[in-house]
């Protein structure tokens, strides 16, 4: 069997993204749609986000403990088990009580998350063929590298600005 070259790679990776395009202009929509959400109520989509990732994390912390209960009387390996349930059950209990905190940790991570999809954008952008919306990817990739480094340059302000007003935001990005 001969080796794939990259001509072959780079052509069926363009195949994959015409043949799934509406897969890909739903995730944009829906993308769309969340955004306007979180603008319109934006406070609200926080604490709502913060809740539900407290909630997860402290059902977590407490199913993990009892793996590694049940783990210690079969004789098998319990302790990563245990610390895991206690440092589950921290973070949610943290996430609850200190929602303002938790909320700068989530702007860091999405900074971040937009900063390597961006990144990884840029990247299938520069591999697909002209004809398949390579600068239409490209643009999405680079709005998100600049989106995740404004954030990570000033993420209590992205939070607060974020739970407030959107706008704020800006302002406070240009200081006006």
């Amino acid at each position: 069997m001969a080796a794939t070259t990259s001509m072959e790679r780079h052509d069926a990776l363009s195949e994959v993204l015409a043949d799934s395009w509406w897969a890909v202009g739903l995730r944009g929509l829906l993308g769309v749609a969340f955004g306007l959400i979180c603008l319109l109520v934006p406070s609200a989509a926080i604490l709502a986000l913060i809740l539900l990732f407290s909630a997860y994390m402290l059902v977590d912390g407490a199913l993990a403990i009892a793996s590694g209960i049940k783990a210690a009387r079969n004789g098998e390996r319990w302790g990563l088990l245990i610390l895991e349930g206690v440092v589950d059950l921290a973070a949610g209990v943290i996430a609850f009580l200190w929602p303002a905190i938790t909320t700068v940790a989530f702007v860091i991570l999405i900074a971040v998350w937009a900063v390597i999809s961006g990144a990884l954008m840029l990247t299938a952008a520069l591999t697909l063929k002209i004809d398949h919306g390579r600068w239409w990817l490209a643009l999405g990739g680079i709005a998100s590298v600049i989106f995740g480094i404004v954030l990570l340059i000033a993420p209590v302000v992205g939070a607060v600005a974020g739970a407030v007003k959107p706008r704020t935001f800006v302002k406070e990005l240009l200081g006006r």
